[in-house]
């Protein structure tokens, strides 16, 4: 659980900041400059998310490190976190922001494909056990939020775990009010305000009881310190601004082409209406043109 209230270190320029600050955990790429560069913050959240003690990690290792600092070649590139714990589990970490209407087939195949591992020669039940963890900034059943889910393949009759081999965490950081004693216990509440966090005294606040979440604010401050950080995440924020414009335009598009279906439908039910009255005139002169030539005889 959380570790116990003690005398946790700040920066001392964190110490002094006030205000506002730029970019915040929700931010992609300063989630993975964090938690890459900051292996005990890195450790607590895993900790509290997989409800493990601290002291029962021995090891957590980033597996796709990348190059801080380095200009992202591709936009679209995905800064999710894979991770080896224990030497022995495989956690995939990923934080997102702007809502993604096929999330749970997103996270099943990233899943999948962790799990699709076996070395050559090596044993089935040798594969190791495969962890997703997403961090939403949206509510991803909207008929059903839920602050901190845990899925796994059961039966559906017995509810009997069918593998404890595969599992999918659910994160959802706009529902901290649905947080549970336990999520709180385990201070998952605390990490997710941390993530959303925007104010340097509200950080502190956050993390003023938790060594590692005090390792975490601490590496906030470093990378809004950082000149190519700060330019990684404005990146970041324009790719996703990008998307968004993209996303607008396409919603603006299907709009007028429903509109103008609408439209069609209305002059089909128009041009079948003119047809009618066409035929009904086409008999009329038939009926007169009848009588014209009965008179003329």
């Amino acid at each position: 659980m959380t570790n116990s209230p003690k005398t946790v270190h700040f920066l001392p320029e964190l110490e002094a900041a006030t205000g506002k600050f730029d970019f915040p955990m929700t931010n992609d790429y300063m989630f993975r400059a964090v938690l890459q560069s900051n292996n005990k913050a890195l450790t607590g959240l895993i900790s509290s998310l997989l409800h493990i003690p601290p002291e029962d990690i021995s090891s957590v290792e980033v597996t796709n490190p990348i190059i801080l600092g380095d200009a992202c070649q591709d936009k679209e590139m995905r800064l999710d976190i894979n991770v080896a714990l224990n030497n022995h589990s495989l956690i995939n970490l990923e934080m997102q922001v702007d809502r993604k209407d096929n999330w749970t087939e997103r996270s099943l195949a990233y899943l999948c494909g962790n799990f699709n591992n076996l070395s050559e020669g090596q044993n089935y039940e040798d594969i190791p056990p495969v962890i997703h963890i997403g961090i939403l900034d949206f509510t991803l059943f909207k008929d059903e939020p839920e602050f901190y889910a845990t899925n796994k393949l059961i039966n559906i009759r017995t509810h009997k775990i069918y593998s404890d081999k595969f599992t999918l965490h659910v994160l959802e950081l706009k529902h901290t009010e649905l947080a549970t004693e336990e999520d709180k216990a385990w201070g998952i509440d605390h990490w997710a305000k941390l993530f959303k966090a925007t104010i340097w005294e509200e950080l502190r606040m956050i993390a003023q009881n938790n060594e590692y979440m005090a390792e975490a604010a601490n590496s906030i401050f470093r990378m809004n310190a950082d000149d190519m950080a700060r330019k990684r995440c404005r990146d970041r924020e324009e790719h996703y601004r990008e998307l968004r414009g993209l996303k607008k335009k396409i919603e603006e598009k299907d709009a007028q082409i429903e509109e103008q279906a609408v439209k069609i439908e209305e002059l089909g039910t128009e041009n079948e209406e003119q047809a009618s009255k066409i035929e009904e005139l086409a008999a009329e002169i038939a009926r007169l043109q009848k009588q014209l030539e009965s008179g003329n005889k």
